[in-house]
């Protein structure tokens, strides 16, 4: 196996950087010019390994290095391009970044498998509202209407996006993909919290993955003049909202012990004026956790404080699921092979779960998953400060790549 080159590595990630930089940060949104640039980039970047492209109905993109029997199914690695509105430059591009030096490590290896890299479309939510788009319609999860259904007044959705992309909607079952397709998915992480950097280990081995539940909250009250409507005969919806606001925090700080943390990431009032009383208030909830039962527990308390504010402040207000995903255990047997590998090279590492959805949650409904995390500094994610050493960066690949080479090798 080829020994890693650092400079490739942290050359690929600073170039992807370059692609929706602004002074506040990364803005990459999926299915933007600036995905496709990025996108376009690192394909020319990596022409010399040689690998076969494909793309999938809504985007997807996979490379494949062969194996001597290529009737075998794939071992497969990937992650994504896409941000944040201004993120930062290792979310995801790290996990795509790191599978492609795995295949520069073990471009002479005669290996029996083939290996793919995905490239997946649209993980993050900040443009359509519904995280792992192209993981979910890989592992058929919901559909285009579906997942346009969030889109705010005057937005692009998520259909007329993958139209623009070049990708028609009404083909987005082509994508689907049986069980078995792959022999193993493998995804390389950078945390996104602070439990590594606290404890000065390397490595994270991931078991489970958080599921997102995540709805809006409407509450309509009646828009009136802010000076001529006496305290006693208005209905504000903002004022209705933020007692959601805290009943929210209070049903997930009840289930802290479980993990389950829940965020109102987005307030919209209308009509939005100084001197008007709100008429209506949108929260937009994520609610999340690797405990099922907590996780329903928090939202039943948050259904309550829905009810009890409504008839306290005699107020409408509704509830819109958008999404209720599952927590996800990954491979054990895949776990204790990262294990073995960690524990030969003399590295700290720890087994821990993921806050944070990915797409390998999705991926394991196809074929066994595992997940590698990396430290982030100060465990910011999500932000123009995200930052990961490249020296650990490059231990994650390392390991990925004997991980992986084992597995494709029969």
């Amino acid at each position: 196996m080829q020994a890693i080159n650092k400079e490739r590595v942290a050359g690929l990630l600073q170039g992807l950087a370059q692609f929706g930089k602004t002074e506040h940060g990364i803005t990459r949104l999926a299915y933007t010019a600036e995905d496709k640039a990025a996108q376009e980039w690192l394909l020319k970047q990596i022409q010399d390994l040689q690998l076969k492209l494909s793309v999938d109905a809504v985007g997807n993109v996979f490379l494949r290095r062969e194996g001597k029997n290529t009737d075998l199914a794939p071992v497969a690695m990937g992650s994504h391009i896409d941000t944040v509105v201004q993120g930062g430059a290792y979310d995801g591009t790290v996990g795509v970044v790191g599978a492609l030096e795995v295949l520069y490590m073990l471009q002479d290896e005669e290996l029996e498998r083939p290996i793919k890299v995905i490239i997946f479309r649209a993980e993050e939510s900040s443009r359509f509202g519904f995280a792992t788009i192209g993981s979910k319609l890989m592992a058929g999860v919901g559909d285009p209407d579906k997942f346009s259904g969030a889109a705010k007044e005057g937005s692009v959705t998520f259909k007329e996006a993958l139209t623009e992309w070049g990708c028609d909607p009404a083909a987005y079952k082509q994508a689907r993909k049986a069980a078995g397709c792959f022999k193993s998915f493998w995804e390389i992480h950078i945390e996104q919290g602070k439990v590594l950097e606290e404890t000065g280990e390397r490595i994270g081995i991931v078991h489970n993955i958080a599921a997102p539940t995540r709805f809006k909250i409407i509450v309509e009250g009646i828009a009136d003049h802010s000076g001529a409507t006496p305290m006693g005969f208005r209905k504000d919806a903002l004022v209705s909202a933020a007692r959601l606001v805290i009943a929210i925090e209070e049903a997930a700080t009840n289930e802290a012990e479980s993990g389950t943390v829940a965020t109102v990431g987005v307030l919209d009032v209308e009509p939005s004026s100084i001197n008007v009383v709100p008429g209506k208030a949108t929260l937009w909830v994520d609610l999340r956790g690797v405990d099922e039962e907590s996780i329903n527990c928090a939202l039943s308390d948050i259904r309550d404080a829905v009810s009890e504010i409504a008839k306290n402040d005699s107020i409408t207000i509704t509830m819109d699921m958008l999404t209720a995903d599952n927590p996800v255990a990954l491979s054990e047997e895949l776990a204790a092979k990262l294990d073995v590998i960690c524990a030969a090279k003399g590295i700290a590492y720890r087994h821990m779960n993921s806050g944070a959805g990915h797409d390998a949650m999705h991926m394991a409904k196809l074929a066994p998953a595992s997940m590698l995390f990396v430290p982030c500094k100060g465990g910011i994610s999500h932000n123009p400060a995200e930052y990961a050493d490249n020296e650990d960066i490059c231990l994650a690949i390392e390991i990925l790549a004997e991980a992986v080479k084992e597995e494709a090798s029969a």
